[in-house]
């Protein structure tokens, strides 16, 4: 299931993943649920954080 999913995706393409919104990605960045980091502006997320956060709910 996780295997065609890069290590590091951009906010965009985890969006389209989880099936959420930019507001709610933004929101589980900034709370820290999802694990990421920025470069200049833009947000990367590691995959293992995604799978963490969806083992979680």
């Amino acid at each position: 299931m996780f295997d065609d999913i890069p290590d590091i995706l951009t906010a965009k393409e985890c969006q389209q993943f989880l099936k959420i919104g930019k507001n709610s990605m933004l929101r589980y960045l900034k709370t820290g649920e999802i694990e990421g980091f920025k470069i200049g502006s833009r947000w990367r997320i590691y995959k293992f954080s995604v799978i963490e956060f969806l083992r979680k709910r």
